[in-house]
This record gives structure tokens, sequence and C-alpha cells, in this order.
């Protein structure tokens, strides 16, 4: 079985292609019945409200729900990130409808509009010592959520400080560092629960597939091993630890 990627709108293909360099067939998803041909999915950043609009078009809400429940690995993206939370605020006026499973409240535009974009190394401790690798990743924030309070069974797999006099929203869950003149405030922007991965930054955006590795992985725990859960692509080089490339553009 091959993985799904949703392909209504946003950074579809990039996911593919990263999928690709590690020598994964990646399936484009737009209806409900195309959900059985995959053993897992990613959903990727793009403009969640439109997102939101086209999969009710489609009516792909109750086929993506049950994909969640049956415990079949997901992963979202940013937009992505936001429909698998149970609980979004700061949406749109009448808000958007979310797949959830993720228990956690996410801040839809938590970092700013458009022109606030920006990149930042984060510290992924647990991606290092499963896929090797330096200690920091590439975040790419693109107009990005960020996770406010998340369930007992969440793991917290990276977080971003942000000084406190620019912090939106204050929980249990964020931390105030005193070591700084100025305090600063540490925010979710990674996330596992069980079968559900989320980030609130664009891994596809750059030429480090750790994240990808680390999904396809989640994807093969599910079903028997690799020969039987994933397609390989001929003539891709199919290693899931390959070191991070730096020679993609990304987003600057």
């Amino acid at each position: 079985m091959a993985v799904g990627v949703l392909a209504l709108q946003g950074s579809f293909n990039e996911h593919i292609a990263a999928l690709k360099r590690l020598g994964v067939k990646g399936v484009e998803i737009r209806k409900p019945e195309q959900l059985h041909n995959v053993t897992s999915l990613i959903i990727p950043g793009g403009e969640s409200t439109t997102m939101a609009k086209l999969a009710e078009y489609h009516n792909l809400f109750p086929a993506l729900r049950e994909f969640v429940k049956m415990g079949k690995p997901v992963w979202g993206t940013c937009a992505g990130l936001i429909f698998l939370a149970d609980k979004a605020i700061g949406q749109k006026t009448g808000g958007q409808e979310l797949v959830g499973g993720l228990d956690c409240t996410i801040h839809r535009n938590y970092f700013g509009s458009q022109i606030q974009s920006f990149e930042a190394d984060i510290l992924v401790p647990e991606l290092a010592s499963k896929e090797g690798g330096p200690e920091t990743f590439r975040g790419v924030f693109i107009r990005a959520p960020a996770v406010l309070e998340v369930g007992p069974e969440v793991e917290v797999l990276a977080m971003y400080p942000v000084p406190s006099n620019k912090v939106l929203y204050s929980s249990p869950a964020v931390e105030i560092q005193e070591e700084n003149t100025t305090p600063e405030k540490n925010v979710i922007v990674a996330v596992r629960q069980g079968n559900l991965l989320g980030t609130a930054f664009h891994p596809e955006l750059t030429a480090d597939s750790r994240w990808h590795s680390y999904f396809l992985k989640m994807a093969n725990g599910v079903g028997q091993g690799a020969s039987s859960s994933i397609i390989a692509v001929g003539g891709a080089d199919s290693s899931l630890n390959q070191p991070p490339r730096n020679d993609l553009p990304i987003f600057q």
C-alpha cells in the first residue's frame, strides 16, 4: 500500500516529492474511496479554511474521521495539524470543520499573518534520537498555528520560544523561562499521539527528510513491515535514514 497525501490544496506535491526521495510512492487523495488504497495519510499545509470547504464538498470528513479512528497513521503539517486537532481557536467567522482525534487545542494563526512567516532552528531531541542527524531542525513557519494545550496522551516533540509580550495565549502548557532579561514562553510546534503526528511547520519545504522518515516508520509499525505496507519507487534511494541534504532551496 502507498502513502496517501490529501491533494485538495496546499503543498501536497512537495510531500510527494519528499516521499519519492526516500524511495516511497505518494498517492494523491481527493475522494473518500481513495482512502481504501492507502495505509497512511499526510494532510499537507495550505489554507485551512479552503481545505475544509473542499473536503466538505467532496464529503471527505466522515472518511477521514474513520481513517483516524481505525488507528491508521496520519500526519498533519501546518493546516493539516489544525485539521487533526480536537479544538481550534482563532478561526475565521463561522469556523471550520475538523477531523479531530488529536487531543489538543490549536491556535490557527498563532504566529501572525503571511508576511510574518519565518524560519527558525528548533530543537528536536526525539527526532534526532530516532533518525540521527543534528539536534535541530530548520522549521519553516508560514502563517503557522501553534499547539496551546495537550491532553495526557500527547507527546510533545518540539517547542519554540516566543517573547512573552508576543504570546497570544497563555495556558499551563506554556512554560516561562526566566533565564533571559525578556521572559520567553515555549509554545508547542510538534506533537504525537499514538497514530497521529502533527507539525506546525513545513518539513516538506526543506531538504531534511527526517520527519518523513519518522512518519514512514510509524506507518510500517501498523502493518507487517515495509514490504507489505509501503510501495518503493524504482530507482530511488529507499533508505529511511539518509543524512539531511542542504542543497534544496527553502522558504526565505
